[in-house]
């Protein structure tokens, strides 16, 4: 809004469409399910793995490609 309150511009910050009769920003609702899934994905904690260490052989449980936190020793996950 302009400082005599008189509207500018749409700002369209999410992927979208225009629409092409009055040029008003268009959403895909559709698209909604994709984008919720992505970001719970993108905000998901990494899941930790139990492995045996092979320096100091215990069982430790880790992130993929942390350190054993008993000897430091890398752990390789494949």
């Amino acid at each position: 809004m302009s400082s005599e309150g008189e509207f500018l511009d749409f700002q369209v910050v999410q992927p979208g469409y225009v629409c092409l009769s009055c040029g008003a920003p268009a959403l895909d609702i559709g698209e909604v399910p994709a984008a919720l899934q992505a970001e719970r994905e993108e905000d998901a904690l990494p899941s930790r793995l139990e492995v045996l260490c092979p320096v100091c052989e215990s069982l430790v449980e880790v992130l993929p490609e942390g350190e054993c936190p008993n000897c430091g020793a890398p752990l390789t996950v494949a």
